[in-house]
Parts: C-alpha cells; structure tokens; sequence
C-alpha cells in the first residue's frame, strides 16, 4: 500500500508548471493512481483480520511516504 501512494504522490507531483491538454493528462494519470491506492486501501481495511480503520489504513500509508520524504538518509 505505501508503494500505491507513493507512485500517486509521484504522480501528483509532476502536474507542477504543467498546464492545458499535458496538466489534463498528467491529472488524469494521478486521479488513477489516487484510486488505485484508495480501492487498495479499502479492501485492506476490509478484512476480517484487520482490526483498523479505512482511514487509520490511508492514514499510515500517507505517513510512512511522508516520513520517508523527509529522511535525509533516506
């Protein structure tokens, strides 16, 4: 899951300084890669076994991206 948000958060990013039909496209390409990620994300939380939330799921995904953005050694 974290990989998942990590390629949207990727993807996302590069509709910096884009604009028109490639800024359409690139945000086409991030709202799939967003609803991969949620759909992921749902399921997981989904599970018999699985005893958090689908938002304490998303919520520590999105953190351990974060947190590796921030790393320096990273």
């Amino acid at each position: 899951m974290v990989e998942l948000e990590r390629s949207a958060e990727m993807t996302r990013a590069k509709l910096a300084g884009l604009t028109g039909e490639a800024y359409e496209l690139q945000w086409a390409r991030w709202r799939e890669a967003a609803a991969t990620f949620h759909a992921a994300v749902a399921e997981y939380a989904g599970r018999e076994d699985v005893s958090m939330s689908r938002y304490e799921v998303e919520q520590a995904a999105k953190r351990a991206v974060r947190h590796e953005e921030e790393d320096p050694a990273g």
